[in-house]
């Protein structure tokens, strides 16, 4: 029984890692040239940059077992010093509040150096990059999956380990029911709108000064930032989520030149000049965000696999994306606990030869 995994970020990786220990056939194909999906990690010198995802929280089970069982290592979000605060007008306060962040987790090396132990674990055989899926048909033998670069993939069942919306984009045939189709393509994509950038220096120079590197702004473009230094050691960074909405930030080059403006304003003159200045938007990435995600989310959607989501193709088609977990949806903890639901729906006996040696 071959699974063919459509996706390889964290959900995929990790479905695929279970499929693996358990000695099962599989296929793990990504469409873009890299593993991680919407985990990301800049490197500039010593440092790593999270573009995607950052934190994640006490109460999280299993990114705490992953970490253990890589002998990867968590540390604290800086949170210590004064949190600034830019009103409407540009004026700037200090001390207005407390460090939004303070309690959470990063891990070291970068939220990647996870998904990259993820799929330097699985043998060169059952992964493959570069590999976006047009379209999947269903027929007596099973399933069979069309690259866009013509190549053709067959496998027993699919698991879509992405965002529901971005998989309503693949061609099925047989076509899905319509209701399904329709609660795809409601199931918003979990940061898909958001833009992030990452300003990186040499020294800390707001922690010499008493700042924490928090920032509420209510003029923007950030309209709150963090600081994104590495554990230990520098280079050391600030990175703010950007608050205009995507087709306000479309002409890069300008909505840098206000970063920057911004980030003096913040903390001074000498972080209007980083080292290097990261931005990552992912409302215009096609592999994460579809137009419907250009709609800002005001909230955190309630996430959940749907009941015209379940059942499909004689139960030969599944989804195990972090938009359908029904606890832990749209973060890095629900990725995985989508990952252990759709294993669990594939009904996986372990084949492995326990008595060998």
């Amino acid at each position: 029984m071959t699974t063919m995994i459509i996706g390889g970020g964290l959900s995929g990786l990790a479905l695929a890692d279970m499929l693996e220990t358990a000695g099962q056939d599989y296929i793990l194909l990504e469409a873009r040239d890299r593993f991680g999906g919407r985990i990301m990690t800049e490197h500039h010198g010593a440092g790593y940059f999270d573009m995607g995802p950052a934190w994640f929280w006490p109460g999280q089970p299993r990114i705490a077992a992953l970490i253990q069982r890589f002998g990867l290592e968590k540390f604290d979000q800086f949170s210590d010093g004064i949190l600034t605060f830019e009103d409407e007008r540009g004026n700037v306060e200090r001390g207005r509040g407390f460090a939004s962040m303070q309690g959470s987790w990063r891990l070291k090396g970068g939220l990647a150096a996870l998904t990259q132990t993820l799929a330097d674990r699985l043998p060169d055989a059952r992964k493959q990059l570069n590999a976006q899926v047009a379209s999947l048909d269903k027929n007596a033998a099973g399933v069979v999956a069309t690259l866009t670069n013509g190549d053709t993939i067959q496998a027993d069942r699919v698991v879509l380990a992405l965002p529901p919306r971005v998989a309503a984009e693949i061609k099925f045939t047989p076509a899905l029911p319509d209701q399904t189709i329709a609660s795809m393509r409601s199931i918003a994509t979990w940061m898909a709108g958001q833009a992030k950038a990452v300003a990186v220096y040499d020294t800390p120079f707001w922690r010499n000064d008493g700042l924490s590197g928090d920032a509420m702004s209510r003029t923007g473009p950030m309209v709150e930032v963090h600081d994104a230094s590495p554990a230990d050691g520098g280079p050391y960074a600030l990175f703010g989520f950007i608050g205009v909405p995507p087709k306000g930030r479309t002409d890069e080059p300008v909505l840098r030149q206000h970063l920057l403006a911004q980030l003096g304003r913040l903390f001074g003159p000498q972080a209007a000049e980083p080292a290097k200045l990261y931005v990552k938007d992912w409302a215009f990435d096609p592999q994460t965000s579809t137009a419907a995600d250009q709609a800002p989310l005001h909230a955190h959607p309630t996430y959940g696999l749907t009941r015209a989501m379940v059942g499909l193709w004689d139960d030969t088609l599944h989804f195990g994306g972090t938009e359908v977990a029904p606890q832990f949806g749209g973060y890095i903890e629900g990725a995985l606990e989508a990952a252990e639901n759709v294993l669990a729906r594939l009904k996986v006996n372990d084949t492995r030869d326990t008595n060998a040696n």
